[in-house]
Parts: C-alpha cells; structure tokens; sequence
C-alpha cells in the first residue's frame, strides 16, 4: 500500500510540477527540516488528497488558486498558478476565478492574485492572454 501511495505521490506531482516555470516546490523546504515528515505531508497531499478521482487535477488547482488568492499567499499561489496552466486549466477562467475572490477577499487580493498570475504567464512565454 505504502508504495501504490508513494507511486500516485510521485505522477501527481509530476504532472502538477513537472514544467512550466522554475521554483522549488514547498517539499524541498520541509525536507531541510524534516525528511520523515516531509514525505509523510507529500504522501497525504499529493498522493491521497490530489490523486482522488472525485475532482479533476483541474478542478483541484482552481479551488487551491482561489483559496491562496484569497489569503493572499503569493508565493504559494505563484506555485499553484503554475499548476494549474501545467493540468490544463482554461487560462481566462483561472484569470475569472481572482475577479471571484473580489466579492469575498476584497480587490487587493484580486490584484495581488492577477499580478502574481501575470507574472507566471510571462515566465512562461503565454503572456499576453490570447482571446
């Protein structure tokens, strides 16, 4: 079980981090203080809660971009942008999710959100948005 576990950890980050621009994922930063629990948050995260079936890679990466826009955690949100463009997520309507959070977060965060956004889509050759 341990290995199916750690097998669906590794495609999954694989295919939420494996291209797009070049940032170290927050495991590295866990693993420097704690490899044992490092592995045991990316087993659970990655490989139990990514890897179920009931919402798409997709899916899962437009919830975690409002989410982290919301709150306004740029950094991280930087990662998931990124995620989300890599499982296929529909550019304007990850760019229509930050106008969203406007109602709840306030419209600071809808700017912090499309900067950060913005700035990934020019990292990564897609900027500008083609309509």
């Amino acid at each position: 079980m341990a290995d199916e576990i750690t097998q669906r950890t590794q495609e999954t980050a694989k295919k939420l981090f494996g291209g797009g621009i070049k940032m170290d994922p927050p495991y590295l930063l866990w693993k420097a203080f704690d490899r044992e629990l490092a592995n045991d948050f990316s087993r659970f995260i990655t490989g139990n809660l990514y890897s179920r079936p009931i919402l798409s890679l997709p899916e899962r990466q437009m919830a975690a971009c409002a989410a982290l826009a919301a709150l306004r955690a740029a950094d991280e949100l930087r990662l998931h942008v990124n995620a989300a463009l890599n499982v296929g997520c529909d550019p304007a309507k990850l760019a229509e999710v930050f106008f969203q959070i406007g109602t709840y977060a306030g419209m600071p965060a809808v700017n912090e959100a499309l900067a950060v956004y913005r700035d990934v889509l020019t990292e990564r050759g897609e900027w500008p948005l083609k309509r």
